[in-house]
Order: structure tokens, then sequence, then C-alpha cells
């Protein structure tokens, strides 16, 4: 029965039926067991359940992985005295349905990233799919200030908060307008084994901002509480309180709610960004205690003014190439036609001294570094490494054929629905998949689009440029041809049913035939 449950640990959840069951078929495996006789039922459920008391073998999949790989002897507990020393990073999927484009709803995730000695929320992002880019630009959201934005109250002013303004504003312009956020500079980032933070976008981010990366270990998530918790608190005091709210499961769901108002991402993101400043940077916390009056609770921006005075404050600006850099990286051949990223084609006057040239990079075999939005196909940047390793920005192709910046998603969307079709084919598909999104579900004359097709515009237009170093598209898209109207068929509705009506007598049937005589 102990391997049985020691079995159950990494599998799906179960019941105790099949964990008796279990039992008898490793007893008839073994040549021992075959001479056991098995005890009666309500004996086996006895010592069932001794044996998995506090495992939740027949429980939480999540809570059993965690407490069999947890450590077994006492808790330790990580000091931190100072903000930036330690902070965590993660990602969930968020308990509230968002109209992301064309009336189209879904739920989106929230990354973020909280401070373990202050509990500050430098940064939380909302994106349909959280990819390594997005890790990375956190990471330049915790180091940036957040500015004040127009229909915010005055009292969300860093000036007009408990922070030390004056004597940050001596030290960095950058807070004259800023919100009552404060800008932590990470020392060490610790994180799960996502795909989005063990990339290799999100950890030579850290390595140019001189971040030390620390990943937890699997099945820990006990490692990074503060943002495990962090991320339940905004699902109890900040989710649960708008429109379409779903619930953390199907059991917590509500009925009709597609009846409710939707918020779109860009004002979902403004409302979490202010619900932070507002709210959470001015809550008491219990984790934020003064240790000589542990009755007191502080807030994490009075943490913050109370550490900043013992530990000094670091400004750190960071310019356009920065943001550049945070940028995921691929290693491409620059050729006499440009470079090809994903069957696109980039190309610029400027790559002809870099055309068929060595990069000088051995470990990539000479091949030039380019770094990519992929949110925003529409251009891209090749590293100069001969000349100041300067960037050189190459733009697509066929630009001219999409009205605006597009990402992976819809490309990749079209690529599958022609897989046999050339670049610029593909290009006008993506472009007319956006027009049929953006005019909206199908009217008597308008075109018509799938629902797929309107989720994965809507889903590339949400996300957008991650970095303020992508630029959109000015051109426009040509005309479209206009689609003949289809003549509908004459629509013939069907009769009642009578079950007293012969049927031999209605109109249209032939007379029943008779049978013949002697038969």
């Amino acid at each position: 029965m102990r391997q049985a449950i020691d079995e159950a640990v990494d599998a799906s959840t179960r019941t105790g039926t099949f964990l008796l069951w279990r039992t008898g078929e490793i007893l008839k495996a073994s040549p021992e067991g075959q001479q056991v006789k098995l005890p009666s039922q309500r004996t086996l459920y006895r010592l069932l359940a001794k044996l998995t008391a506090g495992t939740h073998t027949t429980g939480s999949a999540t809570t059993r992985r965690s407490r069999a790989h947890g450590a077994q002897g006492p808790h330790g507990e990580l000091p931190v005295f100072a903000p930036g020393e330690v902070m965590q990073i993660d990602s969930t999927p968020l308990d509230v349905l968002v109209r992301l484009d064309s009336g189209v709803a879904g739920k989106v995730e929230l990354t973020a990233m909280v401070d373990v000695a202050t509990r500050t929320v430098t940064a939380a992002v909302l994106r349909p799919t959280t990819k390594s880019v997005d890790a990375s630009a956190l990471l330049a959201r915790t180091v940036t200030p957040e500015l004040m934005r127009p229909g915010w109250v005055d009292a969300l002013k860093m000036s007009r908060s408990v922070l030390p303004h004056r004597r940050l504003l001596a030290l960095d312009e950058r807070l004259e307008h800023a919100a009552a956020r404060p800008v932590i500079v990470p020392e060490m980032i610790v994180c799960d084994h996502g795909k989005a933070f063990i990339s290799r976008n999100f950890r030579p981010a850290c390595r140019f901002l001189e971040i030390e990366f620390q990943p937890t270990h699997k099945g820990s998530p006990f490692e990074k509480g503060h943002i495990e918790k962090m991320l339940g608190s905004v699902a109890t005091l900040f989710a649960q309180f708008l429109p379409r709210y779903a619930g953390r499961n199907s059991d917590h769901r509500g009925r009709h709610l597609e009846g409710e108002r939707l918020w779109s991402l860009l004002e979902l993101q403004d409302l979490l960004d202010e619900w932070i400043v507002a709210h959470w940077q001015n809550r008491p916390h219990d984790g934020l205690r003064d240790p000589a009056h542990p009755g007191r609770l502080f807030t994490p921006n009075e943490k913050y003014a109370a550490l900043v005075e013992a530990c000094g404050y670091v400004p750190v600006a960071l310019s356009g190439d920065d943001y550049l850099e945070l940028l995921p990286a691929e290693w491409r051949v620059v050729n006499d036609y440009g470079i090809r990223i994903k069957n696109r084609t980039y190309d610029s006057p400027e790559l002809g001294r870099m055309r068929r040239q060595d990069s000088g990079i051995r470990a990539k075999r000479g091949l030039g570094e380019v770094h990519r939005d992929p949110y925003d196909v529409c251009r891209i940047w090749v590293r100069d490494h001969r000349r100041d390793n300067t960037w050189v920005q190459a733009t697509w192709k066929y630009l001219n054929r999409v009205p605006g910046p597009f990402g992976d998603l819809a490309w990749d969307h079209v690529s599958h629905q022609l897989p046999r079709a050339t670049e610029a084919e593909i290009a006008d598909a993506v472009a007319a998949l956006l027009t049929r999104a953006h005019a909206g579900p199908q009217t008597e004359t308008g075109p018509q689009s799938s629902k797929r097709d309107r989720r994965v515009a809507a889903r590339t237009k949400a996300a957008g440029p991650v970095t303020p170093a992508s630029a959109s598209a000015g051109t426009s898209c040509e005309d479209a041809p206009e689609e003949s109207e289809e003549t509908l068929a004459e629509v013939i509705p069907l009769g009642l049913f009578d079950r007293l009506e012969d049927p031999w007598k209605r109109p249209g049937r032939h007379p029943r035939p008779r049978r013949p005589s002697g038969t």
C-alpha cells in the first residue's frame, strides 16, 4: 500500500478504491504477496486512512506534490535587509474574462514581481499568453518609475506619499512625475521552472542587468511563497470586484456571464496599475511588522521608506538600446537578400556592409545576432559586432501589405491554413484576417470571419508591442475586392405531424398499393 501511495504522488488524483485495487495488483506481482490473504474492505480503508494522513493522496495534486517533494527538515527563512535583495516572479491565469477585440472574450495571464523585503509589487503585466519577452519587459518596468496617468487623483503621486520623494528626486530626476510606487533594482530573482523564466531570453536579460538568477526546486512552490500569496491576493482583493469574474474553478463559476459588460485588456491593465499604487502599496501587510513593536503593521511604502534610509537608493536609467537588449535574440545569416526569420524576409540598406560577412562570434559560428519583438513582426534589429556593437534596423519586405503591426500568433495561424502559400500570399491573408476581425461579426452584407480568426486577431492586437523600441507601421492596406453576394436557396418548412391522420392520404403521396389476393 505504501508503494501504491508513492506511485500516486506525480499521477492524477484517484480515489481510495483505485489505491486498494493497485495494492492488490502489487501483491499479485510479488512472490511473497501471493500467499498473503487480504483483510476486509473496512480494514483496508482504515489502513489507507492512516498511511495517507497529511499526504493529500486523494486530494489536491498540487499540494500532494509539494508535500512529497518538500524539505523534510525544519523550514528556514532567507534573511533580507534591503529592497531588491531578493525578488520573486511568477505568472498565473487571471480569473476574469476580458474583451480582447471585436467582442471576443477570453482569459489572460498575470505576470508580477514582488520584493520580499518590502512586499512591493514592482511591476505587473497582463498578456493573453505569457512569453519570455514579457518577463524581460517586466524587468524593464521594475527599474522604471510608474508615471502618473490621466484620470489618477493627486493623492497617488509620490510627492504626496510616505516615500522620501525629495531626497529621491535629487538622485533620480525621473521621479518628478512618478506615482507612489517604489523603483527597486533587483539583486536576486527567484522563479520556478516555467518556460518563460528558464528561457534563453529571460536569463540573458538578468545577466545584462547584473541580476543573480535563482530557480527553485521542481514541485516546490513554497520556496517562492511570497509571490504565490500575492497572486492569490489579487483574486480576492481585486479580480472579484470586476465584471465577468469567473472564479478559480468551475465549482466557483457563476451563470450567465456572457450578459455582463467587459473590460478591454488595455483598460484592465490600467485599472490594475492604479489598484497596485492606490491599494496594495498602502495596505498594512501582516509580514511587515516592527520588531520592537510586533503589534504594529507597516505598508509596503512605509517599509521601503524605512529601509531606504539605511540601505540607500541606486537609480538605473534604461535607454532605447537597453530595451533592445531585453528582446529575445536569434542568430541568422545576413545574405544578399537580407535576413529570413520564419519565412519572412527583412532587409535594409544599412545591412550592406554586413552581407555575407562573419560576425566574429565563434561560439555562434559567425552568425549575426538578431533581436526581435514577437508581438511586432514588422521589423528586427541586427547588432553590428564590427562597428562598436551598434544596432541596425531591418524592415519586413512586405510591410506595405499590412495595416499595422501584428505578431507571430497571427502569422502562424494563417501559415497553418495556407501551408504551401508564398510569403506574399501569407502577408495578404494576415492583412485580410485583421480586416475581417476589425469589421466585427457578420452582417447581412458584410464578410464572415470565424471565431478562431477573430480570437487570433484579438489576442495579437491586445498584446501589442512589448517595449517602446517597437514602432507602429504607418502604411495603409490595399482595398480588398468586393465579394459577390450569394443567392440564398428557398426555405421549405416541414408540415405538422398528426398521428391520427392517414399518411397515405397526404397530398403528394402515391395511393397505397393493394396486396394481391391469396397472399
